[in-house]
């Protein structure tokens, strides 16, 4: 016991080596906070960025306070909605000098600017929870593959390849035909057929760090493997998995537009952009605004996402570290 003792006592640390690993630790404090400063000020002198930043701040209240902004029920027709002829209304006066239809109404007699602010709900919903997942599945599938090696990297890069043959939009299309259309659906077709550029990211990184010193020397240390995964590899992927972030929204808006436009998307009478555009398309000439007006929100916010999206990977790219 007295061994022990001696030993317990011959390795605890000093008080000096304490006091030396705290200062190594405030250092590492300062050094991190310093790069997000610096990474915060580059994107804050980021034109661009900044713009995009409140464009997409606009989207989102308009999206959270739909049923305070939107003048009318989105899902409701309107028998002073449409011409004696049946066709769609445009913006036009009432009595009292106020807009009925601010924006015109659809070939169903709805309120076309409400349904293009609810709209812009489902566009968020399925573009973030959508980006989410696949950025979830690519970054697992991608960070086991690069950190484990043979043969685990060969089974899902070789899988990852396979999947990326697929053209994304019919692949997309031929598992939303199989299942029924929805948005919960549509969020997880998405997801689970545009994780495939992500792993490819994810995989290279990983490649690259695994030989690291501060790696090398965790696994000389006798950590195990999951831990120098978590602690030391998928911190440095947390600036690549934000700008995939917000890029990958962008995609997939487009991506739920676009099978909204084939009618394979979020089903009527949800609003969708795509649905919009889709009702309104044997009208463009006589209702020019029922195609317009949703594709316009559709380029504003896949605009707006990739404004933010470029600057990030600008102010988060570490050989930019230096620049103030």
């Amino acid at each position: 016991m007295a061994v022990a003792s001696s030993e317990l006592q011959e390795h605890k640390p000093t008080q000096p080596a304490v006091q030396e690993l705290g200062k190594r630790a405030a250092v590492t404090v300062v050094v991190g906070d310093s790069y997000l400063a610096m990474a915060w000020r580059r994107l804050r002198r980021d034109r661009a960025a900044m713009l995009g930043a409140v464009l997409i701040g606009l989207i989102v209240l308009a999206a959270i306070f739909a049923p305070v902004l939107s003048p009318h029920d989105p899902t409701k027709q309107y028998r002073d909605g449409l011409t004696k002829g049946g066709q769609p209304l445009p913006s036009t006066l009432v009595t009292d000098g106020s807009l009925r239809f601010p924006l015109g109404t659809d070939p169903n007699g709805r309120d076309l600017l409400s349904r293009i602010l609810y709209g812009a709900r489902v566009s968020l919903i399925v573009g973030v929870l959508a980006n989410a997942l696949a950025i979830a599945i690519g970054t697992f599938i991608g960070s086991i593959a690069g950190f484990f090696g043979n043969p685990l990297e060969t089974l899902l890069m070789r899988f990852t390849d396979i999947m990326m043959a697929f053209p994304t939009l019919l692949l997309a299309m031929t598992l939303v035909a199989i299942l029924k259309p929805s948005m919960w659906i549509i969020i997880l077709v998405i997801g689970l057929v545009y994780w495939t550029w992500i792993a490819r990211v994810i995989y290279g990184q990983v490649v690259a760090l695994r030989e690291r010193d501060f790696v090398v020397a965790s696994r000389a240390l006798g950590s195990p493997r999951s831990y120098t995964l978590t602690r030391h590899i998928l911190p440095q992927l947390v600036p690549t998995i934000i700008v995939w972030g917000t890029l990958g929204i962008a995609t997939n808006v487009m991506l739920e537009a676009s099978l909204s436009y084939m009618g394979i998307g979020v089903q009527p009478p949800t609003p969708s952009w795509g649905g919009i555009i889709q009702q309104g398309q044997s009208f463009y000439r006589t209702a020019p605004w029922l195609v317009i007006f949703p594709g316009l929100a559709i380029m504003v916010t896949i605009f707006a996402f990739n404004l933010l999206g470029d600057g990030l990977r600008d102010a988060l790219d570490p050989s930019q570290k230096g620049r103030v």
